[in-house]
């Protein structure tokens, strides 16, 4: 797993014993919410992907970044901070931090497309209603390679990835804009491109729209017009936006915060700890947007439990511990408040009921439906015909 050159004292933690014991138990708990959330999250968006608003591909988009980040980023991070030490040498260290970038960049770009949608919706409803699912994926897929240009440029010797100054991770090198000019470079093009322009953006779009809504609440309150549905449900979905953007935004800026004080200030000043507890922080926002999204989004919470109920009749269905009588008997009891029924050419009814003295594997048994009958007195003698049978005349010999 290591090789000589990877025992250097770069790959040993810088931090305690016990604070790396509680921030692989932290990661361990941010690993399980973040797989859970997001598959979920990914599950319901599936099971309702007919009806998904142009807006929402950028929810399920940031899923899938936020569900790649937790199954490459967590998997190394936990067993390294319980080890005391980075344990999957330099070439995994590059791609550890080349895949931390590469998510965390996607998501930030993917936020800031989401409240630009959101805002040309809300502020410019005539050009909004003309965004379309195929532009929200063509927007996604520009979000990537934006992304991929900065996540690939240290591999490519535009800046460097290194291990973390705590020791048990990886990322961009932080100290290199102190002695060369090709990671100064990146990191000032890092900062502009990928945090302060992002972070405008996003501020300047809900500002816009906090504006718009303000300005329109009277009208809206009274002329009702039938695009009012449309506009709350776009409201909803801004207000989400803005929830798991600022839940984002809260976790990713201390760490922005400590790597630019370490690239452009004195990097020796800079603890350790400072850089560890960021770090924690950062990974924190994998878990905001499927919690946002689940617990305060109504049709996601209504797909998720009609998805749920199903599970659990499939697995009682399945249960070899389910009793057979009761199946027959709730299947039965299904049949007749069906009320199966069907009517020959003649008139007459065929009826379906339950036999209890058929055997278990025959359901419905076939009954014929009684007949009302009549007896007539003819002389001394008398017969039985059935009531259908009678002409429209009435008998006087009737029994």
């Amino acid at each position: 797993m290591e090789n000589a050159s990877d025992t250097s004292a770069v790959f040993v933690s810088t931090i305690s014993k016990e604070h790396d014991i509680l921030i692989g138990s932290v990661y361990s708990i941010f690993c399980i919410l973040s797989l859970m959330g997001n598959c979920i999250l990914l599950l319901v968006a599936y099971h309702k992907r007919s009806t998904l608003k142009p807006a929402e591909f950028f929810i399920i988009n940031l899923s899938i970044s936020d569900l790649g980040m937790a199954l490459s980023l967590f998997p190394l991070a936990i067993p390294s901070a319980f080890s005391h030490r980075w344990l999957f040498g330099r070439l995994a260290c590059q791609l550890y931090a080349m895949c931390g970038v590469l998510f965390g960049l996607c998501s930030l770009t993917n936020l800031t497309a989401l409240s630009l949608v959101c805002c040309i919706k809300v502020c410019f409803p005539n050009h909004g209603n003309r965004f379309s699912s195929s532009h929200a994926r063509l927007l996604v897929v520009g979000v990537w390679c934006y992304a991929s240009v900065f996540a690939v440029g240290p591999l490519l010797q535009w800046g460097h990835y290194s291990p973390e100054p705590y020791g048990t991770a990886c990322c961009i090198d932080w100290h290199a804009p102190n002695h060369e000019l090709s990671a100064l470079s990146y990191i000032v093009c890092l900062f502009v491109f990928c945090y302060a322009l992002p972070c405008t953006i996003i501020l300047l779009s809900y500002t816009f729209i906090l504006l718009t809504v303000w300005g329109s609440r009277q009208a809206v309150q009274q002329h009702v017009s039938p695009q009012t549905k449309t506009t709350n449900a776009h409201i909803l979905i801004v207000k989400l936006s803005v929830a798991v953007c600022v839940g984002f935004l809260g976790a990713w800026t201390p760490y922005a915060a400590v790597a630019m004080w370490a690239a452009f200030g004195d990097a020796t000043q800079v603890p350790p700890a400072a850089f560890a507890l960021a770090a924690v922080l950062a990974k924190s926002s994998t878990i905001y947007n499927p919690m946002v999204y689940l617990l305060c989004k109504p049709k996601f919470r209504e797909c998720l439990r009609r998805d749920t109920s199903m599970l659990r009749q499939r697995i009682y269905r399945g249960s070899p511990q389910s009793n057979p009588k009761e199946q027959f008997r709730s299947s039965s009891q299904r049949n007749k408040d069906m009320g199966i029924s069907m009517h020959f050419s003649n008139g007459q009814q065929e009826s379906y009921v339950v036999c209890q003295h058929c055997p278990e594997n025959a359901v419905l048994c076939h009954v014929t439906t009684p007949q009302r009958t009549a007896s007539i007195l003819t002389g001394s003698t008398y017969r039985e015909v059935t009531v259908n049978q009678l002409s429209a005349k009435p008998h006087a010999e009737f029994l």
